[in-house]
């Protein structure tokens, strides 16, 4: 089977590591990019929410080293996520990839709807079609 390798499907390139923030690098993320913003509320942020929650006792002292430790399990388990999609895409065959891709455009037309001038606001009224037989009469 050819396609693209496993060094391919990266989207950060390796001269760009470096000035990556260090939560990310520290993580090893290869598909989910976070910012700096990002990965700032994703630590600091995290440790200031677990201060504030113990300081007002609602948790232990322990949410402290505990709540930035999930967030950071959920930032790693999102990029796997990612890259399980990433690969399952990387394996659909080219033309279906363009038949996913392919903007599909609404049907605009015109229906033809019967003007009754005895219509009153919320009372349904029906009309009845009038029949056309074309059946011949076998007399």
């Amino acid at each position: 089977m050819t396609g693209p390798n496993r060094t391919a499907w990266a989207t950060i390139q390796a001269d760009e590591e470096r000035y990556r923030p260090l939560y990310a690098r520290l993580l090893g993320l290869r598909f989910v990019n976070p910012g700096g913003v990002l990965c700032f509320l994703f630590f600091e942020g995290t440790v200031a929410l677990a201060v504030l929650l113990a300081l007002a006792e609602l948790v232990t002292w322990w949410a402290v080293l505990v709540l930035p430790a999930a967030v950071a399990a959920m930032v790693k388990l999102n990029d796997m996520v990612a890259a399980i999609v990433v690969r399952s895409a990387a394996l659909v065959p080219e033309q279906e990839r363009d038949r996913f891709r392919r903007q599909r455009e609404p049907v605009v037309g015109r229906a033809q709807v019967e003007w009754l001038p005895h219509a009153v606001p919320g009372i349904v009224v029906t009309v009845e079609r009038p029949t056309t037989s074309h059946a011949i009469d076998p007399q």
